[in-house]
Formats: structure tokens, sequence, C-alpha cells
């Protein structure tokens, strides 16, 4: 690529990702007297810790009937990091039942609240029978062993994640061994490069609109762009594209698409902008993004990592539901919609029973279990 292509790349893609706003936090609402007390986990992991091996629990608050924020000492990140669970309905009532897991991945440039703030998800999963858990990714939402120049304590989500938090769960919140991961945006990467990199570890994973090549043309000036959104050396995440090439190739999901042979696997993005038939449902056409344009150019970036990926999984023979479809923006409307039609997918790798849900066609389905209106201003944060 000439330097001008690399320029123009890089400030295009710092562009878009300066457009959308930061997610705006939302406080939990306190605990009430009627909810019971959440497990006390810090004794298990606090013996785990001081042999050396693993998280400690700081700080646990039942904050509603089946939600439960942690705060966990990572020996992984080097610091504490928040986690969200959504118990199952039933969690208080079965106490020697063991819970399948449903690991959920926020974007960038937000937080672990962000599924519940944004979508229906704590009505959705009270009656699946499944534990929710929804961890800290960092602000760049890319949960992965960051480089930085190989100094030791480099923040490693990915360890975080796959490994810590799993050890919480099955220590003070019964999980199983049974395990699944979705995420939106970068949270998407993170959910296939997990699963790529982990064989085995995960029975289902899938991706909302997910940079899921990152050594695309163009796609390292946009991953560059993403960190230093958040005030960090862009190379402290994997390093130069060509200097450490090695570094980038063992963190694209596309490159080690091997790893995803026998994990169930849907794939989802829209193509950005189009004729808006998408965006259609039942003669409402569905509010945009303060910024559409950069909320559709920003799908399409997207789009042309799933295209090369899911080429790469149909090269190496590997099954995946995909939906490619036309229109679309990078907002939560979509991604909701996205993880509505690949539930049934995720619900038999876990073992559990589902049935299609109403409204899973091509478009949003106003009125679905989103959190605020599409076109609120609340549609255009979060993700990349």
């Amino acid at each position: 690529m000439s330097s001008l292509s690399t320029d123009t790349a890089r400030r295009s893609a710092a562009a878009l990702v300066a457009a959308l706003a930061t997610a705006v936090r939302h406080q939990a609402p306190p605990p009430t007297a009627s909810i019971p007390p959440a497990p006390d986990t810090r004794a298990c992991a606090g013996r785990a810790a001081a042999q050396g091996r693993g998280p400690r629990v700081v700080s646990e608050r039942r904050t509603g009937p089946r939600t439960v924020d942690l705060l966990i000492d990572s020996p992984a990140l080097g610091h504490e990091a928040p986690v969200r669970l959504l118990l199952p309905r039933d969690f208080d009532r079965a106490p020697h039942a063991r819970w399948p897991v449903l690991c959920l991945l926020h974007g960038a440039h937000d937080d672990h609240t962000s599924w519940t703030r944004e979508t229906d998800i704590e009505t959705f999963t009270a009656d699946k029978g499944v534990l929710t858990v929804l961890p800290d990714s960092g602000p760049t939402g890319i949960p992965t062993d960051w480089w930085r120049w190989g100094r030791p304590g480099a923040p490693d989500y990915e360890t975080f994640q796959v490994d810590e938090v799993m050890d919480v769960l099955r220590c003070g919140y019964r999980a199983a061994r049974a395990r699944a991961v979705a995420g939106i945006s970068t949270g998407g990467y993170g959910a296939m490069a997990q699963a790529a990199r982990h064989p085995g570890a995960f029975r289902a994973a899938a991706s909302y609109s997910g940079l899921t090549d990152t050594t695309l043309r163009g796609m390292p000036a946009f991953v560059h762009s993403v960190v230093a959104r958040e005030h960090l050396p862009p190379r402290s995440l994997w390093g130069s594209p060509r200097a450490q090439s090695a570094n980038w190739h063992a963190h694209n999901p596309r490159a080690g698409a091997r790893g995803l042979q026998g994990t169930a696997l849907y794939v989802s993005c829209g193509s950005g902008g189009g004729d808006g038939s998408g965006d259609d449902r039942g003669g409402r056409v569905l509010k945009r993004a303060e910024d559409p344009w950069r909320a559709e150019l920003l799908e399409s970036v997207m789009w042309t990592a799933a295209k090369s990926f899911t080429a790469r999984l149909e090269q190496l023979g590997i099954p995946a539901t995909t939906h490619l479809y036309s229109g679309g923006t990078h907002t939560w409307p979509y991604w909701w919609r996205e993880f509505r039609r690949s539930w049934p997918l995720l619900a038999q790798s876990l073992g559990l029973g589902s049935e299609p849900e109403p409204g899973s066609g091509s478009g949003p389905e106003p009125g679905s279990g989103f959190g605020p209106e599409p076109g609120s201003g609340s549609d255009g944060r979060g993700g990349t």
C-alpha cells in the first residue's frame, strides 16, 4: 500500500472512531432488603490467590433479583476489573444445580454494562436456564493480551475472561463446564479470537458486526485508531503490523480459524448504506443514529472483515451459520436482532431448549426489546 493510501486509511479510520460518542455509564440501583445476598466467593478465590493461582473477588453486590456486580482483583490484568452476572431465574431455588455459561462481550469505548443498558438481555435470559456473564474488556473493548513492547505486567484480558472469570464462576456461582461466547464489534473479535485460540473451551461463538480479520488491508490502521482514541500508544496492543507481524497473525481470528473446528459458529454483519430496505419493518422506517453516514460506513468496514473471515471458514470446510445482510448500521438494534437470531444455535450448543424468537427476520423489530428507542442517541454509542 502506498504511503498516501496508508495515511488516507488511517485518517478515515480515526474519523470513524472519533465520531461515535463515548457510552454513558449508568449507576446501578441500590440493593434492597428483599434481595438475597450474593454467594460469597471471596474465601474460595482468596485461597487460590494466596497461593498465586488465581483471582480474588474483592466486592460483590446484588443489585437486583438476578443481577450481581463483582469486582475481581485479576493477576492477569494487574488491577481490579468489574464483571456483571445475570443469574438464572431458579438460581436460588436450585442450590445444587450447575448452570451453562453465556459470555457477552461489549464493544470499544464502552463497558461491561452495555448489554444490560442497551438491550433487554435481563428479561430475555430470565427463563433460559443460563448463567450470563458480562466481563470488562477494557476501554478499547479488545479483549486480548496486550503486547506493551514485551514488558512484564501488560494487561491480559484474554486470560482474565477465558480463565480467571470462569474460575470465579465455578467456585461461587455453580457454573458448569459448558459455555458459549458472543460479542458485538470489537467484542465480536474477542468471541472468535478466544474460541480460535482456545480450541474446545467454548461450545459456540457468535460475532455481530465483529472485527474478524485484523490484518486485512486497512484494518491495522483502524485498530490503531481504536487504541489511540483511549489516549494509549497504538502499537502497545500487538506491536507494529510489520515488525511484530507474527503477533498480529497470532491474534487474527481469520488466521487462526482452524482452531474453530468443532465450535458452533454464528457470524452476522451488514453491508452498510444501501437503500435502507433492511431498516424497514411493518411499514415503519427505523430511525438512524445521530450521524448515519459514519454508522453505515463503519458497518461497511466490518463487512469486509466478515466476508474475508467467512470465506476462510468455507475454504477450511468449517461450518458456520452466517447472516450477511444488505444495508444496516453499526448500532445496537441490529446487534440485538442478530443475538436473538443466533439464540437457537447458542442454546443448542449449551444443551438448552429454545424456540426461534419472534420477529427475527431481516430487519430490527420496533418495540422488540431494545433498550432506548433507536435513534435516541444511544444506538450509535458503544461498539467500535
